[in-house]
């Protein structure tokens, strides 16, 4: 299992780290219980990676939970002890550095620092649970010049990333349909990665009847992400036409005579047709919105078109990777422009893997399209459900 994988460096090496910090400051009498906490995590972890395949999900969903929100918050506790050990090797190179006080409680002060790295995770964990389970609906402003005979404006809402899983449910799924509702959209684009790894769980839970329920009078199209492509990819694009919406597989498509999408497949199909071709025989003067689940934003810009919607960053989902995907791509999150082209990625309104974000939040874009007149610089306003 991919979640198991991506952890193991974590549940090993950062838990060994955490675990001698920690026991060095403790009395004897009280190291037993930390021991047996690592141990029961290990243990707990192992276990799920060697028998995932043959544990009822009434038994796995609990292990991935445990072991991922584990996993992160050992991020945190490492980067603060690995804090404190930088100061202590500058102490002791630099003791006259440090008032006299230091010196004299160095045990205490280790102890201290220790109780508020733990307290302070402990509030980060929270909080980026609170980012997930509670999408900010962000309006985001677009003019585009082209003017469109008997249509003036298009309001369409973009939902990227639902990663419909072991963490995010029918409860969200729900959520998410009234938070889009609620918004009274035109046109509705869900933009990849819809089922975070294997389909069952969103089958078991019927989350298709969910999305059946969202509303728009020019229809919900639905692209595939790389994550359709990791398992079970027939089954999941069937599941998909369950949903009650269109899925756009390089596809090109006319919600109304105004204007053209373009749905293209992901990335990860190497095979998949360029988006030079997809145009040929599209009307150019009319508005071209192209929605792909990878920022692959300059084929929109070199082609012409008006507009480009992208998922898949996740805005790097939690620190420090909110640092590190940005060697990856050169726009990670929000509005930009490239060339004459505008473009919006979405950090996507679910999440991969445990539920977590720190230092992102998970979102529901609305754009406000006008057409006519000079491009508009991409202006936003938040607002929390």
């Amino acid at each position: 299992m991919r979640v198991f994988l991506q952890a193991i460096f974590g549940q090993i090496f950062f838990t060994l780290y955490i675990y001698l910090r920690l026991r060095a400051v403790l009395p004897r009498h009280r190291r037993l219980p930390l021991t047996l906490f690592v141990a029961l995590e290990w243990a707990l972890y192992f276990f799920g990676y060697f028998t995932h395949r043959d544990l009822p999900d009434s038994v796995l969903v609990p292990i991935l939970t445990i072991c991922g929100t584990w996993y992160i918050a050992s991020i945190y506790l490492l980067t603060g002890l690995l804090l404190v050990d930088l100061l202590r090797w500058i102490y002791r190179r630099r003791p006259a550095w440090f008032p006299a006080w230091v010196r004299a409680n160095g045990l205490h002060l280790r102890r201290g620092a220790y109780l508020f790295i733990l307290v302070f995770t402990v509030g980060l964990m929270i909080q980026g649970y609170h980012n997930v389970e509670e999408p900010i609906v962000k309006h985001i402003y677009i003019r585009i010049p082209k003017a469109v005979p008997g249509r003036d404006s298009l309001r369409v809402v973009l939902m990227s990333d639902t990663h419909f899983g072991e963490s995010i449910g029918k409860r969200n799924a729900q959520h998410f349909v009234a938070l889009s509702n609620a918004e009274h959209p035109d046109m509705v684009i869900i933009d990849g990665d819809i089922i975070d790894y294997e389909l069952r769980i969103a089958a078991r839970e019927h989350i298709e009847d969910d999305l059946r329920q969202l509303r728009a009078p020019l229809g919900v199209y639905i692209t595939l992400g790389n994550h359709e492509y990791r398992a079970n990819r027939i089954a999941k694009q069937r599941w998909l036409r369950q949903t009650g919406g269109t899925l756009l597989i390089d596809s090109v498509v006319h919600p109304d005579s105004t204007f053209t999408l373009v749905g293209r497949d992901d990335y990860t199909n190497r095979r998949r047709a360029s988006l030079s071709r997809l145009l040929r025989g599209v009307d150019m003067r009319q508005p071209v919105i192209v929605a792909d689940h990878q920022p692959k934003f300059h084929e929109v810009a070199m082609n012409g078109c008006d507009l480009g919607l992208f998922g898949h960053t996740h805005a790097g989902q939690i620190w420090p990777f909110t640092w590190i995907i940005k060697l990856a791509y050169a726009h990670t999150y929000g509005y930009f422009r490239q060339g004459p082209a505008q473009c919006y990625i979405s950090s996507g309104i679910g999440c991969a893997g445990p539920p977590y974000r720190i230092g992102t939040r998970s979102e529901l874009v609305v754009l406000h399209i006008r057409f006519g007149g000079p491009a508009s610089p991409g202006d936003t306003m938040m607002s929390n459900p």
